[in-house]
């Protein structure tokens, strides 16, 4: 736990001696037709951040999609930004770190990207390149979601290591 702190600490310093860190989109994102955010890449220093943290592309672990609402089911999301709770260690950001990113609710199913981690051992926020997912149509809105809200009907999902939005 020593090293993980002591690696968590280099990457807050080398990031702040970097251009920073970003907290959520700029909402610069393009739209497709759907509403659904298009191609984004990801923030200039989530890939160092992400190499010093050990968390590599296609590295997975289960987040509490809302910090507000972790033991409601379904979850009401609201379009804009989003704090999700880490539940297992993602490389060398440990549990319970949180998660910072947008939620884009205007296609079928709930979009999020996370844009910044806060690691819970008091470091600043680092950059990150990850979303949420979960199979079999779980993050799909319900019928009942009233515009710019996406209910859904599980309050955990999977974040996933990604190198850009698409």
């Amino acid at each position: 736990m020593a090293s993980n702190t002591f690696v968590l600490s280099g990457c807050a310093l080398l990031l702040l001696m970097s251009s920073g860190c970003p907290g959520t989109a700029t909402g610069r994102v393009s739209l497709r037709a759907d509403g659904t955010p298009g191609p984004e890449a990801c923030p200039a220093d989530a890939p160092k951040a992400m190499s010093y943290l050990r968390m590599f592309v296609g590295e997975s672990a289960w987040v509490v999609l809302d910090a507000n609402q972790t033991s409601t089911s379904p979850v009401t999301l609201y379009e804009g930004n989003i704090e999700s709770i880490l539940q297992e260690d993602l490389g060398l950001l440990e549990a319970p770190a949180r998660l910072y990113g947008r939620v884009w609710t205007s296609g079928p199913q709930a979009i999020i990207r996370y844009y910044s981690a806060q690691p819970m051992n008091g470091g600043d926020q680092v950059p990150i390149c990850a979303v949420a997912r979960l199979g079999l149509g779980q993050l799909r809105k319900r019928p009942d979601s009233l515009p710019g809200t996406a209910i859904v009907d599980s309050p955990q999902a999977g974040v996933y290591i990604v190198n850009e939005f698409r």
